[in-house]
């Protein structure tokens, strides 16, 4: 039986309903022509709700994807986490400059042609429709139903500006339907403030937490829960921590220019936008997924397990660390549902997958050790040796060789990366598969299904987490460190560790005693990048921190990453490094008895014997050296990260500065006709 297929869509057989009445969303030239008969009838209805979750959601196959409705890893693809220089990524390209209106990413939105397109205006424009129309219409429809379908229109408009806030600042606000005219003076409405949309946005938030179900759990304690069979509909909880995340982005420097005033009240309304949604979301039964709480065990790795576990042990299922679920179809048919490629994309080809995705040096030197201390030389830290004493999520999120990365047909397989070079020295031999060709000694393998079929790796129904319980914990955490409340920082964040089993200790979790603020907020990016790796957020924290650089273009009057004690990414590149027999052999260096003997396995008891014994194959056989090419190139020449200014925020594209002239250009970009942006998305 095939799964659900994503966010909102209500079961296989909805979907098909969906696709063979597409009448009701008939793409016409003339929007007013729009069938209205459907907000008379709940089934059809219902069907039009379903759609816009299809129209924004369809796209979401993979937790790097970012960006409402549009869903791309372009972002993802600009940080420490992944290596290599992908067309995407030429934000990050030092010989590239983007100034101009035609340089923009068009994602705010086409001209109008002879269809609707699925752009953000387009998708505000039926959230808007359906809001307006089902009380004038549906008159005979329950006020249950409408107020249940109301709110996730309101919460999808929600995320829209959200998403137009984060890429272009302040946009027009437009919450009614208006004619589809360029020439008509009351569709001419302004860049609204940042201030403006936050402000929107919140309100539209505040409205589907009082018509939503309070959760997704049919056993919650909650007075109102989605059915089993709507699990994956957005729901009043996630709109109540929703408000964490967006004003957190507000009081963030990027949007903020009092950002370093402890009483400040953005991060003042921040964080108790964050204390609101722990306290709501805890008493409906969420919180961080943990089936033994009993942090205070000596056994790390018990603990550790169950975090990786919930990323694939609840499909389809209520989970209580997921406050915003994609839910992913198993299917084998396009037309029934969409898969997720992650677990394919991360999958080595020698186990049937695309390739693998190479861990960067600079993620393999991040994560803590085993205490929670920094991964420095004085805490015993051997960057050849990366893998020795290291953060239970370390031996979660990624694999090295040796390591058991098992599938459905072997559950105990193991891959080893390291290449030798045969007696001639000038013939490269990639062990275990000649397509292994992985530029790092170990890769990504976090989310990833042991039980799955590497016949069918494209296959995965794995649900995606786009919002979790911890993240929220980290959004409380940023507020206190931001308020000067330091204790409260610590504990926040020791909670996040306290549950993968690393033990408080003396030194508090390896977080030690902040001496500021500065150092606290500090420690909360650190732990985002552990806790969040690969799951689409990196990208978004520094942005909001000005990480890059540490100013954007419309605040240069100080250096946030100077502020905080962070070293710019510019400058930075990924780098990988290779494990290389230390003699030229013409056959595998390494005895196939040693390896088929070693499966490091992170929930065996003798794990920590497992990872001495691989130190002592590393010794006898190995050697590190680097890539031939590195990670980042462009025109074949190594290049290190540049990522300007105004790239925080972009600029409104030239179609739509040339057909709608009374807008602004944001400062740091050049308008449709070369003139200098003008709009300041920080008030």
């Amino acid at each position: 039986m095939n799964k659900k297929i994503f966010l909102g869509i209500l079961s296989f057989a909805t979907l098909l309903l969906v696709g063979c009445s597409d009448k009701f969303l008939e793409e016409k030239k003339n929007y007013d022509l729009f069938d209205e008969s459907i907000f008379e009838n709940q089934l059809q209805a219902g069907w039009f709700v379903d759609r816009m979750y299809y129209d924004a959601y369809s796209g979401f196959k993979s937790p790097g994807l970012t960006v409402f409705g549009l869903y791309t890893e372009d972002r993802s693809r600009l940080t420490e986490e992944f290596g290599g220089y992908p067309a995407s990524a030429n934000l990050i390209n030092s010989t590239l400059t983007y100034i101009n209106a035609s340089d923009c990413p068009t994602y705010f939105g086409s001209t109008l042609g002879s269809s609707a397109k699925n752009e953000p205006y387009t998708r505000i424009r039926y959230y808007n429709l359906y809001i307006q129309k089902i009380d004038e219409k549906g008159k005979n429809l329950s006020e249950d139903f409408k107020n249940k379908t109301k709110g996730q229109m309101y919460f999808l408009r929600a995320l829209q500006y959200y998403d137009l806030l984060r890429v272009y600042g302040g946009v027009p606000i437009v919450t009614s339907v208006q004619d589809a005219s360029s020439t008509n003076p009351a569709t001419q409405l302004p860049r609204a403030t940042t201030s403006e949309v936050v402000t929107q946005i919140l309100s539209d938030l505040d409205k589907a937490a009082s018509m939503l179900p309070a959760t997704a759990d049919p056993t919650s304690k909650s007075s109102t829960s989605w059915g089993v069979s709507d699990y994956g509909r957005l729901t009043g909880d996630a709109a109540i921590a929703m408000k964490s995340r967006v004003l957190l982005t507000y009081a963030s420097p990027l949007y903020n220019k009092d950002w370093d005033n402890s009483g400040n009240q953005r991060w003042k309304d921040a964080l108790a936008a964050g204390l609101a949604a722990e306290t709501k979301l805890s008493a409906d039964g969420y919180g961080l997924y943990n089936p033994n709480p009993n942090t205070g065990s000596t056994t790390n790795f018990a603990t550790a397990k169950d975090w990786a576990n919930m990323f694939v042990g609840f499909d389809n299922t209520f989970c209580k660390e997921a406050i915003m679920v994609q839910l992913l179809s198993n299917t084998t048919s396009p037309s029934a549902g969409f898969n997720n490629g992650w677990e394919n994309s991360i999958r080595l080809k020698s186990q049937g997958g695309t390739g693998g995705v190479a861990a960067p040096k600079e993620m393999l030197d991040l994560f803590p050790m085993a205490d929670g201390s920094r991964p420095t030389v004085a805490n015993g830290y051997d960057d050849t040796k990366f893998f020795m004493n290291r953060d239970p999520r370390f031996y979660r999120t990624f694999a090295f060789s040796g390591c058991k990365w098992g599938y459905k047909a072997n559950t105990s397989a193991s891959v080893w990366l390291y290449r030798y070079l045969k007696a001639d020295g000038k013939t490269k031999v990639y062990a275990n598969s000649l397509d292994n060709t992985i530029q790092s000694p170990a890769y990504v393998s976090k989310m990833t299904n042991q039980s799955a079929d590497n016949t069918g790796f494209t296959y995965s129904g794995t649900d995606i987490y786009e919002y979790r319980y911890a993240e929220l914990l980290l959004n409380i955490a940023e507020c206190y460190a931001a308020t000067g409340d330091l204790t409260n920082c610590r504990t926040y964040l020791g909670k996040i560790r306290a549950r993968v089993g690393i033990p408080q200790g003396t030194n508090y979790w390896g977080l030690g005693t902040f001496a500021n603020k500065y150092q606290a907020i500090e420690a909360c990016l650190y732990e985002r990048r552990i806790e969040l790796a690969y799951e689409g957020k990196r990208f978004w924290d520094a942005q909001r921190w000005m990480l890059y650089a540490g100013s954007s273009a419309v605040s240069s009057s100080e250096n946030t990453c100077a502020k905080l004690g962070i070293t710019p990414i510019n400058g930075t590149c990924r780098t990988g490094n290779l494990w290389q027999a230390k003699t030229n052999t013409d056959t595998d260096p390494v005895p196939a008895a040693t390896k088929t003997s070693l499966v490091i396995d992170p929930d065996a008891a003798n794990f920590q014997t497992q990872l001495s014994t691989l130190s002592t194959v590393f010794d006898t056989y190995f050697k590190r050296v680097a890539t031939d090419t590195p990670m980042d190139t462009y025109n074949g020449s190594a290049m290190n990260i540049l990522f300007k200014p105004n790239y925080y925020v972009f600029g409104l594209p030239n179609a739509v500065l040339t057909n709608n002239g009374w807008l602004l250009q944001t400062k740091g970009w050049k308008d449709a006709y070369g003139a200098d942006g003008t709009y300041d998305y920080q008030p």
